[in-house]
This record gives C-alpha cells, sequence and structure tokens, in this order.
C-alpha cells in the first residue's frame, strides 16, 4: 500500500510504501473508527436517560408531598372542629344536668318528700351478681364520656317524670281537699252548732259558719276545686252559690253581693266565686260558709284548719 504526502506549501510530493503489519493497522483504524464513535454515542445516550428519569420521578414525588401536606392539613382543621362542637356538646349537656339536678332537689324540698328518695347529688343505686364474662376496664374516650353523660341526663329526666306525677297527684289531692277559709280576710262571727238567733233571740241551729268583713265587696273564693251546680237566691241564704268537690263533698257560700261563676264552671281551689254582701236573711256584709258530706252538713271548722301533708 502506498500513501501520498503532498507539502502544500512547496508543492513537494512523498511516496511512502506500506507493508506488512502496518498496512493492517492502519486499514483496522480507518475501517474501525466509525463503528467506535457510533459506540461511544450509544453509551452517552444511554447513560443521560436515567438521569430525565430520576428527575422526573423527584418531580412526581414533590407533588405527592405536597397533596399529602394539604391532605392533612385538611385533616388537622376537620379534627379540630370536631373537637371544638364535641366539647361545646360536652359543656352544654353538663350545665343541662345541673339546672335538673338543681331543680330536682328543689321540687323535692317543696314536695316535702322522704330524704334520700330522690336524691339528685348521688349516682342511682344499681346492683346484681358479679358475672364471670367479665372484661377488663379501659377509659371512656371523649365521645363515650358524652354518651355516658346522656344517659345521666336520661336518668334524671326519669326521675323528674317520676316525682312530676307524684306532684300532680298530690297537687290534684290538694286541690280537691277542703281546707281553708272561705274569705281572705276576715273573722268569725258565728259558730256553727246552737246559737241564739239574732232576728228572734231564740236558740237555734245553726248549719255553718260565718266570716264578717269590715266592708261588702271582698272576694269570696272556693275553699277546694270543683264544679259549680247551683248560683242564685235561696230562701234564706240570699245569694249563693253552691260548689260539688267531688267524693260526696259539697260547699255552699250564702249573702253574696255578687256572683261571679256560671253553673256549670270548674272552679279551682282559691278561686273567686263572689263577692261578700248582705242580701238574705243577714245583719251585715259577711258570707255564710257551709259543707255538707254526702248530703248531711257538718261543721265546716275541721275543713278550714286541716292542712294537706
Amino acid at each position: 500500500m502506498k500513501v501520498i504526502l503532498v507539502d502544500q506549501r512547496h508543492g513537494h510530493t512523498r511516496t511512502v510504501v506500506l507493508s506488512g503489519w502496518l498496512k493492517g493497522l492502519l486499514s483496522i483504524c480507518i475501517l474501525g473508527a466509525p463503528v467506535a464513535f457510533g459506540y461511544f454515542g450509544y453509551q452517552f445516550a444511554v447513560s443521560q436517560e436515567p438521569q430525565e428519569y430520576a428527575l422526573e420521578s423527584a418531580l412526581d414525588w414533590s407533588e405527592e408531598l405536597e397533596t399529602s401536606a394539604d391532605a392533612l392539613a385538611r385533616l388537622k382543621h376537620e379534627s379540630q372542629a370536631q373537637l371544638e362542637a364535641l366539647t361545646v356538646r360536652l359543656a352544654t349537656l353538663q350545665a343541662r344536668l345541673l339546672r335538673m339536678e338543681a331543680l330536682g332537689e328543689r321540687i323535692t324540698t317543696v314536695a316535702q318528700l322522704d330524704s334520700g328518695e330522690f336524691d339528685f347529688a348521688a349516682d342511682p343505686a344499681i346492683g346484681g351478681p358479679l358475672s364471670d364474662e367479665t372484661i377488663p376496664y379501659t377509659p371512656p374516650a371523649f365521645v363515650d364520656a358524652i354518651s355516658e353523660l346522656e344517659l345521666q341526663i336520661a336518668d334524671r329526666a326519669q326521675q323528674l317524670d317520676i316525682l312530676e306525677g307524684l306532684m300532680a297527684e298530690r297537687q290534684f289531692e290538694a286541690d280537691i281537699s277542703l281546707t281553708g277559709r272561705p274569705v281572705r280576710q276576715g273573722w268569725i262571727s258565728s259558730p256553727f252548732g246552737r246559737r241564739t238567733d239574732p232576728f228572734t233571740g231564740q236558740l237555734a241551729w245553726h248549719t255553718g259558719i260565718d266570716f264578717a268583713t269590715a266592708a261588702a265587696g271582698a272576694d269570696i273564693v272556693s275553699v277546694a276545686a270543683g264544679v259549680v251546680t247551683a248560683t242564685g237566691d235561696r230562701d234564706g241564704y240570699g245569694l249563693a252559690v253552691d260548689i260539688n268537690h267531688g267524693n260526696g263533698y259539697v260547699t255552699r257560700y250564702g249573702h253574696a253581693e255578687k256572683v261571679l261563676v256560671d253553673v256549670g264552671d270548674i272552679i279551682a281551689k282559691g278561686q273567686a266565686i263572689a263577692l261578700v254582701g248582705s242580701s238574705g236573711r243577714s245583719t251585715g256584709p259577711h258570707v255564710h260558709f257551709e259543707v255538707y258530706k254526702h248530703g248531711r252538713v257538718v261543721d265546716p271548722a275541721s275543713y278550714i284548719h286541716r292542712t294537706i301533708r
């Protein structure tokens, strides 16, 4: 193989003859150069892909971390809001329980119930045999504490319902029971029984008790709840009102100046039914008060001084 070298400056040429192993080495260099360049280019390209993939993975992880951080912040905010709502709920329930206990103790005192019958400051009395199936006690969680408080309030409410029933029953008994005087202010001017008749001067039987007042026009009140059965002029009584209280009891209020109720009216205990006057067979403003038991007149004194226990 001949290689011609040309000197561009002086125009001279020189011929070099290659033979043997030099010829083979030159051929390998000329033919192997493109292959070598291709191989190294491929390796360079391959070496760049993992870097690109690593950058994309890092960006994806960064986005996932930001999303997780936002979700955690929202969860924290929602948990805080729920905790505040539960705290307000617990405080409200505690306030209701305190009011119910105070009301229950007050009603118990007013009703004069036996001591300890309704003890709102103590837990309800419970018991029973020990069961073999038991589990270790664990402190209640916050929501469980609220549920337990709600059960306590339900128990207190049940006690108040029972107490209300007892109070209603006692109030009913007090309302229908004949007690007290037919006037708010006044004095007994003539008792029940034998007396000197003010008009004839002879001994006569007085079937009621007279309550005199300083002047006419004072309220005549019913001594018990009942139903008006008669009103109007009655011989010897003047303007009078009869009230049926049930259980065989009837009361009569005579010598009124004016009647304030009608037949059939339902009357409450202490309600004004007429005004004190001097109608009928009377010497001055007073109310003649009679009590009938199963149709027979009885002494009103025992009912006037009676006290409901």
